[in-house]
């Protein structure tokens, strides 16, 4: 097998579909022969400020291009966020502003080079507002390129058009804005996950009625929330944002089902101890916390989380709260309802489980009435994480 086969196959190996076939070893070797990088292309629209973990599995297979010479092409979708990805949809995504929109795309960069190298010989930053502000003459010809049976073949769109569920004219849009950034930056490689091959592949189309070469397609396997079923996304409440505080990537991993976990290892390129699955599942937290945030930081979070839910000691930090009390006299149900946003019943169900603890004493299920001086100031743990430190005020 020659170089660029070689490399071909490192690239391909973990990802989920190389289209079309034998389209990447023939670019590489084209690229070799030329004397000249590829240019290889990954779209992220700044629907939220955080690129989470489930970016990075993208991010890392650009960082194995620029590791082997090759040019990455950013492309921060400043336009195309204002339509929304469809891909997997089954309503149409409600539009953000141009505010909203650019004080996203600010964090992105900063962001990606936790992964990517941020040497201007092999990394590029775009906004795809420098040509989708198009004219409508130019609208016109891109619209031109596809046929609404073509957008119909789309899993998303056929399921969507046949329940009778609204899909808007921008939606139609979106895969050709998205082609057509590959016109614009000449991309020789389109890196996306398995949900926008569809996307990926009429980017080819739209190159081809352009006049320009098409683009090879790397799709890979998505990453699981941290529920491991649903794929990662801000709006599920199932990310790990790599800009997130150690001590909450520690404890949001912990949490993530044990068969999950594999896919996790193998996705994240983290190295895998085996054994116990509680031991694995710390490696995977220290190793995710000290690729963003550093060994030190790593350590400092898993010590945290044993004060906090190993040892019930009290965490670093906890939210103060005031709660209202008659006398000198707190009545427990009442202060948990107040301070935990719970109903009474709950607080008393909870006391009888000896579910709450004052600095990390159990409290007497009995003991409904305790004098406002054992509360004041002190911290209360409900359950196993929620923590409030308690300011008594009179009535």
């Amino acid at each position: 097998m020659g170089s660029a086969g070689s490399e071909a196959a490192f690239l391909e190996r973990n990802a989920a579909e190389s289209l079309p076939a034998g389209a990447l070893a023939a670019l590489l070797e084209k690229a070799s022969s030329e004397g000249r990088q590829l240019r290889v292309k990954l779209g992220l629209d700044p629907t939220a400020p955080d690129i989470h973990l489930g970016h990075t599995v993208v991010l890392q297979k650009l960082r194995e291009f620029q590791d082997l010479s090759h040019r990455v092409v950013l492309i921060v979708g400043d336009y195309t966020a204002r339509v929304g990805d469809p891909s997997g949809r089954s309503e149409t995504r409600p539009t953000l502003s141009g505010e909203e929109i650019e004080a996203n795309a600010r964090t992105y960069e900063s962001q990606a080079f936790g992964v990517l190298d941020p040497d201007a010989s092999r990394y590029e930053l775009r906004f795809n507002g420098e040509w989708l502000d198009m004219s409508m003459a130019d609208l016109f010809r891109l619209a031109a390129t596809t046929t609404v049976a073509q957008m119909l073949d789309r899993e998303d769109f056929a399921t969507r058009y046949a329940a009778g569920t609204p899909i808007s004219i921008l939606e139609l849009l979106y895969p050709l804005m998205q082609g057509y950034d590959s016109v614009a930056i000449d991309a020789d490689v389109e890196i996306g996950g398995t949900d926008q091959t569809f996307n990926l592949l009429l980017g080819r189309e739209i190159q081809r009625a352009y006049g320009k070469p098409e683009q090879a397609v790397l799709t890979l396997p998505i990453l699981p929330g941290i529920d491991g079923v649903e794929k990662m996304s801000k709006t599920k409440g199932n990310a790990i944002a790599v800009n997130d505080p150690p001590e909450e990537m520690y404890g949001r991993t912990m949490r993530l089902p044990d068969e999950a976990m594999d896919t996790w290892f193998e996705l994240l390129a983290i190295e895998d101890p085996g054994g116990d699955p509680r031991e694995r599942k710390r490696s995977l937290a220290r190793s995710i916390i000290a690729r963003f945030h550093g060994e030190g930081e790593a350590e400092s979070a898993e010590e945290a989380f044993d004060r906090q839910f190993v040892d019930h000691e009290v965490p670093l930090e906890v939210e103060d709260v005031s709660v209202t009390v008659e006398g000198e006299t707190a009545h427990l149900p009442a202060v948990l309802a107040e301070a935990f946003s719970i109903s009474r019943s709950e607080a008393r169900r909870l006391l009888g489980q000896g579910g709450v603890r004052v600095d990390g004493e159990v409290l007497d299920s009995e003991e409904l009435d305790v004098p406002v001086s054992r509360l004041d100031g002190m911290v209360v743990q409900l359950g196993r994480r929620q923590f409030r430190r308690i300011t008594a005020k009179t009535s």
